[in-house]
């Protein structure tokens, strides 16, 4: 945002200069964006966020080092400590407009709240697995969000959450199976996420709910699930761009939801695609899914990828993984290989003559008397 609003404020200047505005315009948008501006951090204050994070990290691997040292009351209450310190000393820092360091405190909180889990259940000898711990981690975390209105701590919650996803989903240390529970966590963090405005927190949300499906595609049935990923993603690509305004005001995600449903459509058409490939055989099914997914990312490119630099770059990657897979699956000899480029090249030549010819006349002034 920043860096939005200084090129914005040198384009005011620019306009002024050339005559675009009078001086009294230009003063009145150069304080409309500095009053919609939002904080951002400096590099000292990001600086000072992870040197709170080692402290906060050697208060706990000190507890930890000499636990049996301590007695049991005082174990208990070094960790209600170190967290109440970290939570009532960053409202007073943030209070104080020591923003950067007041989160970086409730941060280092979060994390003892974490330790804190691990050590207490290990003192009492408490029943329960590392599932259990990171799912109160994540609920703490996300109260202590809510509580305190932080987008840090939002951002946070939703990391442990992918963190006991992704434990759990491959079985590091549990029996490998998808959580189904962590869509309703995914929906709660995702409305908690408007109450502490946490754009970084919905964008996190959305892509772990891809990653959810992956999961969920990897262990049960792949093709209804990817197929279900890739057809949800293309109504909501159609959505955000044909409505976008209204439906960016509901989810706020700065309008980069083309580029979430893009990502999402990608992903369940690559499942389908290693789902379908046959190594030894050519597989009508991988041929249709490839044109399809082809066809798609040069709809998408059409359909949005003037307004998106992030759109363009992901359709870009997605049609070199797509010639990538095609090339692998379909192909056997270097004639193949040569034959097929050549028929990529052609295609590809005169695809980019139409995209250039559709753009161009889509940029000519109304009232020319070109047709569109």
């Amino acid at each position: 945002m920043a860096g939005y609003a200084t090129r914005v404020r040198a384009d005011i200047a620019r306009w002024r200069e050339i005559g675009l505005i009078n001086p009294a315009t230009a003063e009145a948008l150069a304080r409309d964006v500095v009053a919609n501006e939002r904080a951002s951090l400096s590099f000292g204050s990001i600086l000072a966020m992870m040197a709170a994070l080692l402290f906060g990290a050697a208060i706990l691997i000190f507890v930890a080092a000499n636990w049996e040292a301590f007695p049991r009351l005082l174990r208990v209450a070094a960790l209600f400590a170190v967290i109440l310190a970290g939570y009532v000393g960053g409202a007073v820092l943030k209070a104080r407009d020591h923003a950067a360091i007041g989160e970086a405190m409730w941060i280092i909180a979060a994390a003892a709240f974490g330790g804190s889990i691990a050590l207490i259940g290990q003192m009492y000898h408490l029943s329960g697995d590392e599932a259990s711990a990171l799912v109160t981690w994540c609920a703490g975390t996300a109260l202590a969000a809510v509580a305190l209105r932080s987008s840090p701590l939002t951002v946070a919650a939703v990391g442990i959450a992918d963190a006991w996803l992704v434990l759990k989903g491959f079985g590091f240390y549990w029996r490998a199976e998808t959580p189904h529970l962590f869509i309703v966590v995914a929906i709660v963090l995702f409305a908690i996420s408007f109450w502490t405005r946490s754009q970084a927190a919905r964008h996190l949300v959305i892509l772990s709910v891809i990653l959810y499906l992956v999961l969920l595609a990897m262990d049960r049935e792949t093709l209804p699930v990817a197929m279900s990923l890739a057809i949800a993603s293309v109504l909501l690509f159609a959505a955000s761009v044909f409505a976008g305004d209204p439906i960016d005001r509901i989810l706020q995600l700065g309008g980069r939801l083309p580029l979430h449903a893009l990502l999402g459509f990608l992903t369940g058409m690559a499942i389908i695609q290693f789902e379908l490939a046959d190594e030894s055989t050519y597989n009508s099914g991988f041929a249709v899914a490839s044109i399809v997914a082809l066809a798609s990312i040069v709809a998408a490119i059409m359909l949005a990828g003037r307004e998106s630099r992030g759109l363009r770059w992901l359709a870009y990657t997605g049609f070199a993984f797509e010639l990538a897979i095609i090339y692998s699956v379909t192909l056997r000899s270097m004639l193949d290989t040569a034959g097929f480029f050549l028929a990529a090249a052609v295609l590809l030549g005169i695809l980019a003559l139409i995209i250039i010819r559709i753009e161009r006349r889509m940029k000519v002034p109304a009232g020319t008397g070109a047709t569109v």
